[in-house]
């Protein structure tokens, strides 16, 4: 009797009963797997260098040993803030990516009705799974402490800002691993759950920010700042925002007092809670039908051919020859492809409310006179560009990994397809499903320039843009979805390159260039090349009262229409050139490593 209690003790401390043997298996399993040791080195990498050039720009070497020391407490301040925000997103990023096939693994390999076979539960299933991957992350959290700790140690920087700081990221990192793992119930494709992810991110941060801005502060509901004060309690990037300027205008107390920060952390732990316990409930559903052996929806039951005389035909006899395919079998098969998948009811109100929810933001500028201001229009540019370059960045890199892991890719390559075929198949698959998202920002040049505001050549130098980052992205995708066997590591890949040389380069070559070791002219020439800068050059140009004689690149020099189109061809061309180097490597890695 003793030693039956004790063992219950023992086992409720030691939270077995939580994460269950799905928990142990996970963490073995990622203990063997070379990505997380290559993830947790490049996090460290990245972290080193970002401190080292961030030293190195708030402290010049030139300068002397007093100025040195007046500028260590700015220096630590601004080098904590930056890591803290680093970490913030990225962990995010890494949490939506890696559980984004947690439980569609599960369902698709047709094992969650074995497990519940098993004393396992669904409890424990859900929570293993989203334990197992949080303690990744947790890792890359723990690895900037001996750097913000050291850092901190110049000054001016409380701890209550690093303690505040890893709680909110915590927290945040857990409801973004929730959402992931939730979505990952619903669909087994890994690029459908890293986009709605994101995208429901996207609405609850930003869009519905935005939207309340509009009501509460045009309609004089609340001041300006009781609205921002109050997103801080529901928002984590609001939260974190405050808290930062906080540190930096040495407003520790608002730190200390906690009340944004730590109610924040509550109200998402408790939305991450109920998000577990609708996957629990969902993932037991699931399992259950697995279980007893119902595997999918039945097909549906076609009528039968009547012939003379009322008898109908057996579906034995009225079997066709197959369908005759002209080109290129894998093209036809990605052509033919829904494009909104099953769920095309859901699919479709998500448009319609997404559409309704845009004509809102255009009706508020409307009021407020504000629609012919090219501010307005580069807002909706870079909003659309981005949505944009999420979907080129990850469908591309989805399109052969789903291959390798369905079993599909080995009987794909025993045909007499070529690899040109293959290939340009997935292609026109990845632009035929990136089409729709690119419309939105195509429909709003094409309606505001039918209105007047927005000149028509914008048409032709935003279609450059789109040409080229859909090429280039699409080839390296492509490239990254040959080279690795998972999805996840391939989208993860592929991001981090879109990253490395529209934000990470630039960000490099502007700290090298503040510590006077590089000129300001080749940064300024490397960010002319960026496609964000090249749709704020365009709608700042032919959007309102800008005029076409009026192209600001970043190297401070006005170009008119035609200089301005010329270096856009002389990009695309570039850019072009390099995603053909991408897709002749995909071709060359196309037989390789099939199994």
């Amino acid at each position: 009797m003793t030693t039956t209690l004790v063992n219950s003790i023992v086992r409720f401390l030691r939270l077995s009963w939580v994460t269950g043997p799905i928990f142990d298996k996970e963490l073995r399993i990622s203990s063997r797997r070379r990505r997380n040791y290559v993830l947790r080195f490049g996090y460290i990498v990245l972290l080193t260098l970002f401190l080292s050039l961030f030293w190195a720009a708030a402290v010049p070497s030139q300068r002397s040993g007093l100025y040195q020391s007046s500028r260590m407490a700015e220096a630590g301040m601004a080098i904590v803030a930056a890591v803290m925000w680093f970490q913030f997103i990225m962990t995010q990023l890494v949490a939506i990516v890696m559980m984004s096939t947690s439980i569609s693994d599960e369902i698709y390999h047709k094992t969650l009705g074995l497990l519940m076979t098993t004393p396992i539960n669904s409890f424990q299933i859900v929570v293993g799974k989203l334990l197992s991957k949080l303690l990744q992350l947790v890792l890359l959290m723990v690895i900037s402490l001996p750097l913000l700790a050291i850092v901190r140690v110049f000054g001016g920087v409380p701890w209550g800002y690093i303690i505040s700081g890893l709680c909110v990221t915590l927290t945040a990192v857990l409801f973004a691993g929730s959402v992931s793992l939730f979505f990952s119930i619903l669909s087994r494709r890994a690029y459908v759950v890293i986009i709605l992810a994101i995208l429901t991110f996207g609405t609850l941060f930003a869009l519905i920010p935005v939207l309340g801005a509009m009501i509460f502060i045009s309609s004089d509901m609340l001041s300006e700042g009781e609205f921002f004060r109050g997103l801080t309690f529901v928002n984590p990037y609001f939260c974190l925002i405050f808290m930062t300027e906080a540190m930096m205008s040495a407003r520790t107390a608002a730190l200390m007092g906690g009340a944004a920060w730590m109610a924040e952390c509550i109200v998402f732990l408790l939305a991450s809670g109920l998000l577990l316990l609708i996957s629990v409930a969902m993932v037991r559903r699931v399992a259950l039908r697995q279980a007893v052996g119902q595997l999918g929806s039945p097909p549906p039951v076609r009528p039968q051919p009547v012939v003379a005389g009322g008898d109908t035909v057996s579906s034995t006899d009225s079997l066709s020859a197959p369908r005759r395919v002209t080109g290129s079998a894998i093209l036809w098969k990605e052509l033919k492809s829904p494009l909104l998948g099953r769920r095309k009811v859901a699919f479709l109100i998500t448009i319609a409310v997404g559409l309704i929810l845009l004509f809102m933001t255009y009706a508020f500028f409307a009021n407020e006179d504000a629609l012919d201001d090219d501010d307005v229009h580069i807002l909706y540019g870079v909003v659309f560009v981005s949505l944009g370059t999420l979907f080129t960045i990850i469908l591309p890199a989805t399109c052969i990994t789903s291959e390798k892991e369905s079993l599909a890719w080995p009987l794909l390559l025993t045909t007499t397809l070529g690899e040109w075929q293959i290939l340009g198949g997935k292609f026109a698959g990845v632009v035929r499903r990136c089409l729709p998202v690119w419309c939105l920002l195509f429909g709003h040049i094409v309606l505001f320039i039918l209105a007047g505001v927005i000149h028509p050549i914008a048409l032709f130098q935003v279609g450059i843009l789109v040409a080229w980052i859909v090429v280039f992205l699409s080839a390296s995708g492509l490239y990254f979805s040959t080279r690795f066997r998972r999805t996840t590591t391939a989208v993860i890949v592929n991001f981090t390159f879109a990253a490395a040389i529209w934000a990470v380069i630039p960000l490099l070559m502007f700290l090298v260039a503040e510590i006077d070791q590089l000129d300001y002219d080749l940064l300024e020439s490397y960010l002319d090349t960026n496609p964000f800068v090249h749709i704020v050059v365009i709608l700042s140009a032919t959007a309102g009262h800008g005029g076409l004689d009026s192209y600001y690149w970043m190297d401070i020099s006005k170009r008119g229409a035609s200089q301005a189109t010329l270096w856009m061809l002389a990009c695309m061309i570039g850019y072009m050139f390099l995603g053909l180097l991408f897709a002749w490597r995909a071709r060359y890695r196309l037989r390789r490593n099939v199994f």
